[in-house]
């Protein structure tokens, strides 16, 4: 048995880093390496490989995953936004970068197995927010926006134009300025500079170089 995987990270050297760390595995095999969200999505479809190993806070994130592709998300942010957001978008497993080596590969096949897979320094951090959510303090303006508006608010937030985000998402200047005043409504924000803060803030995007 050997675990097909893609792994999905816009740093080079994490890249390779992981990659060695994986093929250390005898039962371990990297088909493929994406630097954005897009590509990953679309090597995944045409490769269909066990596990994405995918970095949250890749550029063009906030895309569909593959429905029968398992993801395992890495992450530096162990806070609820980041989880939740993941686990909702179809993520399997949820681990840290600063996890052990021999952590990626218990995480890696638990995902695989179709057993769901959180680092334990999370698992506090996803009970609090749970408490929080059930009770509506957390996120409530969050679940106004549809995926697409949240896909806008990403490359928005990103710094790109409406005429960039609008080649992105193959999609009109004007339906994209359509979108933003639309997400700005829901939101109550009346700038860019307020969007990307609140972006950030609810894990939608990062301060990622």
């Amino acid at each position: 048995m050997v675990i097909r995987v893609i792994l999905a990270d816009d740093h080079t050297i994490l890249r390779a880093g992981l990659r060695s760390l994986l093929q250390s595995s005898a039962n371990v095999e990297v088909v493929a390496e994406a630097d954005n969200g897009r590509d990953t999505v679309s090597l995944a479809r045409e490769l269909e490989p066990d596990v994405v190993v995918m970095d949250v806070a890749m550029p063009d994130m906030n895309t569909q995953l593959v429905p029968q592709v398992r993801v395992l998300a890495l992450s530096s942010h162990n806070d609820g936004a980041y989880v939740n957001g993941m686990l909702e978008a179809g993520a399997r497993g949820y681990l840290l970068k600063d996890a052990a080596a021999t952590e990626l590969l218990t995480a890696l096949n638990s995902v695989y197995q179709g057993r769901p897979y959180v680092s334990p320094s999370v698992t506090d951090t996803l009970v609090g927010d749970y408490l929080q959510r059930i009770k509506g303090k957390v996120g409530a303006d969050a679940q106004l926006l549809s995926t697409r508006e949240r896909e806008v608010l990403q490359l928005v937030a990103e710094g790109k134009s409406s005429a960039q985000v609008a080649t992105a998402l193959h999609l009109s200047n004007r339906t994209i300025e359509t979108h933003r005043k639309r997400i700005m409504d829901k939101l109550g924000i009346r700038s860019i500079a307020e969007l990307t803060k609140y972006a950030i803030r609810e894990g939608i995007t990062s301060l990622h170089d």
